[in-house]
């Protein structure tokens, strides 16, 4: 079974044409931005123009269909998940694909105009791509490929079944979701609508990678609460709310933070803080793929604020815990490691060798793991996501969608 390298990449220079950047201040709507619902109706009409069923899209940007089973009616239901929403990070408007034909492993003049140049100093890794195709962006805005791709390798796929009917499958269910990137598609996505009896996300990043194990998530709030006193009669009465927020962001483990990091450690983050003297906010990441870890680092901070209480006056420090998202690991494992090995096994099928690893922050499936659907990420082949050196090389575009056909032929030879 094999893809055709020319409709992967008309398909995918269609969909990044559509902005769609989500925009996380903005939960209120869902979805965030109004492109995101313009590409979902899109995707809608393409589903139905390629033969799948059920094709289904409500007021928030979610997509759902169906294609029926094709001679194993019996066996379980697969669903495939990718996001339509791309990066607030950078801009994802009037993007400029260019492809770079048998990359010979030197820098890129991107952009000629505005000296924009991609260093392999600065992104070593593209070096394993030399002698083929890639696509790059002009230099000015993301690629999208996060998860364009990734949507690209689901429509390519089904289509490819669809017209191939001598290729027997069970039940495949599709859904496409809006503002993953803000961490919200979860929140309305309707697990027991999409009836599947198992699923993956195809958002991850380069070539065989294959993600089960994410970190356990909080995201804490800390507020401190100051006395603003004239500064000329400040002495023994000003208490200053800035000046708190800097001693506790000292008193965190200086170790444990995101740039001293790796693999499986995790670590306190401190990524926004806004005040005065009178108040100051502090919004902070906790990470851990250890639950007990985790667990911990949320109690370390309720010690902290003990002492800063004491040390300052009672309600000085207040710290308001907001968990996000769990370790999928505990689900999979427990009694679901068949999807794990089903993808390994299609992987391998497809010409790959699956590259697993524990991810460095979450996805959707993590979620949707502990809503009932185990759901691993399996790649998407893109690299440097987030930004305006975002590449993409096509051949893994290609064994991203084959990968999705392999799984799906696999899947339908389970037992129910």
């Amino acid at each position: 079974m094999e893809l055709s390298m020319d409709i992967l990449v008309k398909r995918f220079k269609d969909y990044v044409s559509f902005d769609t950047q989500s925009d996380e201040d903005n939960d209120k709507a869902c979805p965030s931005t109004p492109g995101q619902l313009v590409l979902a109706k899109h995707l809608a009409e393409e589903l139905k123009e390629i033969g799948l069923s059920e094709v289904e899209l409500d007021n928030h940007g979610y997509v759902m269909a169906t294609l029926p089973a094709n001679g194993m009616e019996d066996a379980p239901t697969v669903g495939f998940i990718a996001h339509v929403d791309t990066s607030p990070s950078a801009s994802g408007k009037d993007i400029k694909p260019q492809i770079v034909k048998n990359y010979d492993g030197k820098d890129i003049v991107l952009n000629a105009e505005k000296n924009i140049i991609f260093s392999t100093k600065a992104f070593p890794e593209v070096l394993k791509y030399k002698g083929q195709d890639i696509m790059f962006t002009d230099g000015t805005t993301l690629l999208g490929a996060d998860d364009k791709a990734g949507v690209t390798a689901i429509v390519s796929a089904m289509e490819y079944l669809v017209q191939h009917p001598e290729v027997k499958h069970g039940k495949i269910r599709i859904g496409f979701t809006p503002d993953e990137e803000t961490g919200r598609s979860a929140d309305r996505f309707d697990v027991e609508k999409f009836a599947a009896d198992f699923a993956y996300t195809i958002d991850g990043g380069e070539l065989g990678g294959l993600e089960y194990e994410n970190f356990n998530a909080a995201n804490p709030t800390i507020t401190f609460h100051g006395v603003s006193v004239h500064t000329g009669d400040g002495k023994g009465k000003m208490i200053n709310a800035l000046s708190m927020a800097c001693e506790w962001q000292q008193m965190l483990p200086a170790g444990e933070k995101p740039e001293y990091t790796e693999g499986h450690e995790g670590f306190f983050h401190v990524y926004k803080m806004s005040g005065d003297v009178e108040t100051c906010t502090m919004s902070m990441l906790i990470r851990d793929h250890n639950r007990e870890k985790f667990e911990e680092r949320k109690a370390y901070l309720d010690t902290m604020a003990a002492f800063f209480n004491k040390k300052y006056g009672e309600g000085r420090v207040e710290v308001k815990h907001h968990d996000v998202y769990f370790n999928m690991l505990e689900k999979i494992e427990d009694g679901n490691m068949y999807v794990v090995e089903l993808a390994k096994e299609a992987m391998k099928a497809a010409g790959i060798e699956p590259d697993v690893q524990p991810i460095r922050g979450g996805t959707d499936g993590a979620r949707l793991s502990f809503m009932g659907l185990p759901c691993p990420n399996i790649f998407t082949g893109g690299a440097n996501f987030h930004g305006r050196f975002e590449y993409l090389p096509l051949e893994s575009l290609k064994k991203a969608g084959e990968t999705v056909l392999q799984i799906a032929v696999g899947a339908g030879k389970l037992n129910k």
